[in-house]
């Protein structure tokens, strides 16, 4: 089948091509650099597939172009779907397939050298050792260990989080829908978000971005956060309202904030712009923060983890071809 690769980064061409190889190279890939959006869906007019990632448009305007160019299969390189219009796709007779599991190690691991950083200020280390300063006057960090940990979201990543984090000998506690009966045994404490919010030195989250869970760091849930407590997000940028978290922590009520997402990323992330101003107000502000780190979106980048989202992806296509459902077929609500 021919499959249309769009927002395609060498290492997006060399993991997909390797599986594609080992099942016997039985897909056309064709990869081009751009997002998919409202311009560019004509480019897959052809195509009955094509693969995009996170920051790409599949809202319904975008999907009904792809199905009036034959698509009939959109194949996501992510586990979240928020930028997918499932309603418009069922309708348009398009199949949506995501990549449900890949390593839960990749970013959960992340999220907790985040917080390591941001607690002993290493990236601020770096920066003033590089520059011949080795004062370690405004370095000073907090053990880890005795506090108190908030994990939002215990499914297969926030459950290895809370496994890692179990380790530094903390007191656990979560918030979901369900709990998790492996974060149970690890000795964690279900309770209602504004108590965790409350009682937490540490809050990490890891839930998908659902109507449910839009800002559900917003104002009122910064305001009841323990003073000086840190913020982990490696989830989805929305989750956390960052005008609300600015104000945090100009008022000196947030202790450091590590970020691997923010709301209004596309357009920057994944993108080269040494050479260009800023022009998010938003995020420059944030940036300007000595107590924040924000990375690119980078958790889910490893080896492994690329690796299983290229495999998953070339499987999810032979299963489409050969008339097989599986798990990883998304429907509407």
């Amino acid at each position: 089948m021919r499959v249309l690769v769009f927002d395609t980064k060498k290492y997006d061409r060399e993991t997909l091509q390797a599986a594609n190889r080992a099942h016997g190279a039985a897909h056309e890939l064709v990869f081009i650099e751009s997002n998919l959006n409202e311009q560019t869906a004509a480019l897959a007019d052809g195509f009955r597939a094509v693969s995009i990632f996170v920051n790409d448009d599949a809202s319904a305007p975008v999907v009904e172009r792809l199905a009036r160019g034959g698509v009939r299969l959109l194949l996501l390189r992510s586990t979240g779907f928020n930028h997918v219009d499932l309603s418009a796709a069922a309708r348009c007779g398009i199949t949506v397939m995501r990549v449900a599991n890949y390593s839960p190690y990749a970013v959960a691991e992340f999220a907790v050298a985040l917080l390591l950083a941001v607690n002993r200020k290493i990236h601020r280390a770096y920066n003033r050792m590089r520059e011949g300063n080795f004062l370690l006057d405004g370095l000073q960090g907090r053990d880890i260990h005795g506090k108190t940990v908030g994990v939002i979201g215990t499914g297969r990543i926030g459950a290895v989080f809370a496994q890692i984090m179990a380790g530094f000998g903390v007191t656990l506690l979560g918030y979901d829908v369900t709990s998790n009966p492996e974060c149970v045994r690890l000795g964690m404490r279900y309770v209602a978000l504004d108590e965790l919010l409350a009682q937490s030195d540490v809050v990490s989250l890891h839930v998908p971005l659902l109507p449910s869970t839009y800002h559900i760091i917003n104002a009122e849930a910064l305001a009841k956060m323990k003073p000086g407590a840190i913020l982990i997000n490696t989830s989805r940028g929305a989750l956390v309202d960052a005008e609300a978290l600015i104000e945090a922590l100009k008022s000196g009520r947030i202790g450091a904030v590590g970020l691997d997402v923010y709301e209004e990323e596309e357009g920057l992330f994944f993108r080269d712009r040494s050479d260009q101003i800023i022009t998010d107000d938003v995020f420059a502000r944030l940036m300007t923060f000595p107590n924040v780190l924000i990375t690119g979106h980078q958790a889910f980048f490893t080896h492994e983890a690329l690796t299983q989202i290229a495999e998953t992806t070339i499987r999810n296509l032979n299963d489409f071809e050969a008339g097989r459902t599986n798990e990883n077929v998304l429907h509407p609500h």
